[in-house]
């Protein structure tokens, strides 16, 4: 085994604990492959170990390299929970990096997450540490991310499901958030309450103040700072809510 390998891996674990490592050992990787020259390594890992990591319990802003480092790890963890990689994962993960980053980095991205997808990943760990870096609005946009993984296929595979719902535990995010966000991927009756995280027995001026609440919590607005390659899966997430409130609106016969 390379020992280019090791290296970043070692220089991932002094830069950036779990994430960092992982990362690090992709891009040693790569260069032991010859897949990737020094001077144009990934973009997320040069952005991640370039970022200012450590330094106590303080949460620091999440910038987009630390972004789409998590979403590189945490995408291989999902895409294996089933056992199998599936190409229409893979296409829905290169189409997202498309849409968001552009051609050329996306396929960065891809290379990264092929190396990725090779290694034992301590799901928990990484998860823990993103949840101490993050800020709870980008990890819900994670979130979102991930399910729309389990849905690439056409339908949600629940060992993938059950992966993603560990993770967002593991990540510190609530039981209400998580089940609002996995509902917004389904679309019967129950699961637009589940959206506003409600029950079908609330009164309208519940289901009112719930969209105020729902809608205030998730605003685009509030992942302003990351940049416009993330503001298309806010605006999702946002129009979701939405669809969920007006949804209900109509079968209630609200104004």
């Amino acid at each position: 085994m390379s020992y280019t390998k090791w290296i970043g891996g070692a220089l991932g674990w002094a830069l950036g604990g779990p994430v960092g490592a992982i990362m690090g050992y992709a891009f040693g990787s790569m260069v032991a492959d010859k897949s990737l020259s020094k001077e144009n390594d990934p973009s997320a890992y040069r952005e991640y170990r370039q970022a200012p990591h450590g330094g106590g319990p303080r949460r620091r802003q999440t910038g987009s390299g630390d972004f789409a480092a998590s979403m590189i790890v945490l995408s291989a963890a999902v895409m294996k929970a089933d056992g199998r990689i599936l190409k229409s994962e893979l296409d829905y993960v290169k189409r997202f990096f498309v849409s968001n980053f552009g051609q050329q980095q996306a396929e960065r991205y891809v290379l990264t997450l092929r190396e990725v997808l090779k290694q034992d990943v301590d799901t928990r760990a990484v998860c823990r540490q993103i949840g101490g870096m993050m800020e709870h609005s980008k990890r819900l946009l994670l979130l979102q991310y991930l399910y729309g993984i389990a849905e690439a296929d056409g339908q949600v595979d629940l060992s993938e499901v059950d992966v993603i719902r560990q993770m967002a535990g593991w990540l510190g995010i609530s039981e209400k958030d998580r089940k609002s966000i996995e509902a917004s991927f389904y679309t019967d009756k129950a699961s637009h309450y589940a959206v506003l995280e409600l029950d079908e027995t609330a009164t309208d001026a519940e289901v009112k103040i719930a969209f105020r609440r729902m809608a205030f919590k998730f605003h685009p607005d509030k992942v302003l700072d990351m940049g416009e390659e993330y503001q298309k899966q806010a605006r999702n997430r946002f129009e979701r809510i939405s669809d969920a409130y007006e949804a209900i609106k109509m079968q209630r016969g609200m104004k």
